[in-house]
């Protein structure tokens, strides 16, 4: 099964393509305060809804990449209807071969919830920090422990306990990297509950409703080894953060 089309079909109901809630989401940009024509890039944007809300509340003007030809649809039907006059370019390619204009620095740079995108949380890091003004905004959202991860959980998610980190050491990765944490949300139970069980009513609407499609079966078993996994072990291991940096 096409993995964008897996993402597209569970992710249908979802605003937020991560573990957050609405409400944190618009307390954060609030507080950005950012300047008219502002410049943000958006790595890996999703269905493209922060980038969007910020160009309705600074006018900013902004750059969201995806690789997913299903969510840079859906990016695009915002953009035409929220912000049809805004300077908001969209590209459909692999985030990592995105590479600004020469000398060309943005005032914020996301990468939220696809540090797969640069290999990890430290290249994601090393990334967008060459591509932000000093003294710019720097958001990244990522994974972490809370707490040792069980070893039947490591074998089900086929995740390895040393891809993550824990809070504090995000944190502190990144301060090492020359950034200063400014602000930090972070997920609770509801969040993550909102996040992942919209998913598995998103599947059992598309079977429903899509019968005859040959994929129904690995999306079935694909979404049901889902529901499984998190309410065992990731329910009460792996934590959620969106950390706020200024590049100095």
């Amino acid at each position: 099964m096409d993995i964008w089309k897996y993402f597209d079909i569970t992710h249908k109901k979802h605003i937020f393509c991560n573990p957050m809630s609405q409400n944190k989401f618009e307390e954060l940009f609030s507080l950005l305060d950012l300047k008219p024509g502002s410049k943000v890039l958006d790595i890996a944007c999703g269905k493209g809804e922060p980038l969007i809300r910020l160009a309705e509340l600074y006018n900013v003007s902004g750059i969201g990449v995806d690789i997913s030809p299903y969510f840079l649809k859906d990016c695009k039907k915002k953009k035409n209807e929220r912000v049809p006059s805004s300077d908001i370019k969209l590209l459909e390619m692999d985030g990592a071969k995105y590479s600004p204009e020469i000398n060309e620095l943005f005032d914020l740079t996301m990468c939220i919830g696809a540090s797969f995108v640069y290999n990890g949380f430290i290249g994601t890091i090393k990334a967008l920090k060459k591509m932000t003004k000093p003294n710019g905004f720097i958001i990244i959202g990522e994974p972490y422990w809370l707490k040792e991860p069980d070893d039947e959980y490591l074998k089900m998610s086929g995740i390895k306990k040393e891809e993550y980190n824990s809070h504090f050491k995000n944190i502190d990765v990144c301060e090492k990297e020359g950034l200063n944490c400014i602000y930090t949300l972070v997920s609770n139970h509801d969040d993550w509950d909102y996040y992942e069980t919209l998913q598995w009513w998103s599947a059992y609407n598309y079977i429903s409703a899509n019968p005859d499609d040959p994929d129904n079966s690995e999306l079935l078993n694909k979404i049901n080894n889902a529901k499984i996994e998190y309410l065992l072990y990731g329910r009460d291991t792996f934590g959620w953060a969106i950390y706020v940096f200024k590049k100095q």
